[in-house]
């Protein structure tokens, strides 16, 4: 079990955060979701209250939210709430799911209905960040060679520059997307560990929120009750469906750091090499035009490739990322000549 005094924190945290998002949605029904949130946290900080003196401890004394806390407050007037709903489901603000743009979606109403929503798009998502990073190693390195190509002719400096760009955006990006996971799982295990917790200790009240979720998304009252207090007989499931539809968390979607790291590395690695390649094993006037020639042919692919996730025609798709990518090319190879040039 956590730490009462810590759980009773969290919750008059979390009270706090729902009546400064049901002030942000005045005048909205989900006003009135966030205002029970915040009376069902109070109630929840009560119980672990109630704990503290049974076990003989001191009360707390009374809740003062932390610097961190106004931030996030102030951040969230500003910006909205549903901008700030990853940054709130982190303070452990329940109901962000609501927040989502995912097309609208059947209720559950049956116990093995939950859930279920959830249990595709991974692989799409993969392949989404996939193409994405060989788009990002392409642009950026065939920029970084062309620059170079256009103040010098020396093959070893551009070759030396293509595979220092190469390794540097490779590393960059495979511990950026590491920090990015790590963090994402971290918070996760946190938050679930505190719903663990707290589904332990009151599993009626816990019920009663998620209800007053499922009731704010469309469900009959009732219904969403007799839902909620089903899936309290499989605490696993409970505590899976809590995570979802509470604090917007999907587990499914939280792979491994390392993974993501070596596939970050990877996918980076595959778009760079491309207009190094014809540097690696050839040498002449004619390995810089073999070297934009498989750098368009790349530009095109991965444009084309695209046209998967946005709907729009394969061969446009092709064609827009391949001028933008030649641009890119050119005003670094213009750059570089006139930096040849005037430092020459």
């Amino acid at each position: 079990m956590s730490d009462p005094y810590e759980s009773w924190q969290e919750e008059k945290r979390s009270a706090w955060l729902y009546r400064v998002v049901a002030d942000c949605e005045r005048g909205t029904p989900r006003a009135s979701l966030f205002t029970e949130l915040a009376q069902a946290a109070d109630e929840q900080a009560e119980l672990w209250l109630d704990i503290i003196t049974r076990k003989g401890g001191p009360a707390p004394t009374a809740f003062h939210p932390e610097v961190r806390t106004r931030v996030v407050a102030r951040l969230t007037r500003l910006f909205t709430p549903r901008a700030m709903r990853g940054v709130l489901a982190a303070m452990k603000v329940r109901g962000m799911v609501i927040y989502t743009k995912s097309a609208p979606h059947a209720m559950p109403t049956r116990l093995d209905d939950i859930g279920k929503r959830h249990q595709s798009g991974g692989a799409g998502n993969a392949l989404r960040a996939g193409v994405f990073g060989v788009n990002d190693g392409l642009v950026s390195n065939a920029a970084l060679i062309y620059g170079i190509a256009g103040a010098t002719q020396e093959p070893s400096v551009i070759v030396l520059t293509g595979v220092a760009g190469l390794l540097a955006g490779a590393f960059s990006m495979a511990a950026g997307e590491y920090v990015s996971v790590r963090s994402q799982r971290e918070m996760f295990e946190y938050q679930i560990g505190l719903e663990r917790d707290e589904l332990e200790e009151y599993p009626q009240e816990e019920a009663a929120e998620l209800a007053l979720i499922y009731a704010a998304k469309g469900m009959d009252p009732v219904e969403a009750r007799r839902l909620a207090d089903t899936l309290m007989q499989d605490p696993e499931r409970a505590l899976d469906t809590l995570a979802r539809e509470e604090l917007g968390l999907n587990p499914d979607e939280l792979g491994s750091p390392w993974v993501a790291a070596t596939s970050s590395f990877a996918a980076f690695t595959a778009g760079a090499v491309l207009p190094l390649l014809p540097f690696l094993f050839g040498s002449g006037s004619q390995t810089l035009i073999e070297s934009v020639a498989l750098t368009a042919l790349g530009l095109f692919a991965v444009g084309a490739s695209m046209s998967l996730f946005t709907g729009r025609h394969a061969f446009l798709s092709g064609l827009r990322m391949l001028a933008i990518g030649g641009a890119a090319g050119l005003a670094t190879y213009f750059i570089g000549a006139w930096m040849g040039v005037t430092l020459g």
